[in-house]
């Protein structure tokens, strides 16, 4: 495990997993909140559980824009619960008005992963996608890096989380935010 030199700090507000589908947000997210021994939630998990139906029937019964509608006011909840590690939906941080709740009441932290590893990881389960639902999936996942990546970009920390182990990812992360804390 990782010595950290800013644990109380890091630990002091929420820290927000922001990247693509397949990123690892939610497994990363998962071993990162044991490292610093805080809470790990899940936004579509949340989200899921608020509407009482998976995120795939939202978008086919209310469209994306109730999705997001939902998933806003379910971020804004948790983020007002205080420190903890929280995932995003890929989508989320696209939204405006999510991201700079995001800005405001957490540290932002993109998980960046190349994009021939981004279509090997979500190829293994396309069925909980729905944005690549009978789409090509690396022609989806290059237009949605295209579009998301510069506004992924201002996440306040980048880190490159592709290849190797979850606990190589996980101990990039952690340097990754001793350093920015270290600042």
């Amino acid at each position: 495990m990782t010595k950290l030199k800013n644990r109380d700090a890091i630990k002091a507000q929420p820290i927000v997993l922001i990247g693509m589908m397949g990123a690892g947000k939610s497994s990363l997210g998962v071993r990162l909140a044991e490292a610093l021994e805080t809470t790990f939630l899940d936004a579509d998990a949340e989200v899921e559980k608020a509407a009482a139906m998976s995120i795939a029937e939202i978008f086919e019964k209310h469209g994306e824009a109730a999705f997001r509608d939902g998933e806003r006011r379910v971020i804004k909840r948790l983020l007002d619960d205080g420190p903890m590690v929280l995932a995003l939906g890929g989508g989320a941080f696209m939204d405006d008005q999510t991201r700079a709740l995001v800005q405001q009441k957490a540290l932002s932290v993109w998980l960046e992963v190349p994009l021939a590893e981004l279509v090997k990881r979500v190829k293994k389960k396309p069925d909980k996608r729905p944005l690549l639902k009978g789409q090509n999936i690396e022609a989806k996942l290059t237009e949605l890096m295209q579009t998301r990546g510069p506004v992924y970009a201002t996440a306040a920390l980048r880190v490159d989380v592709g290849g190797g182990t979850h606990e190589q990812a996980v101990a990039r992360l952690l340097a990754a935010l001793d350093a920015h804390y270290a600042a």
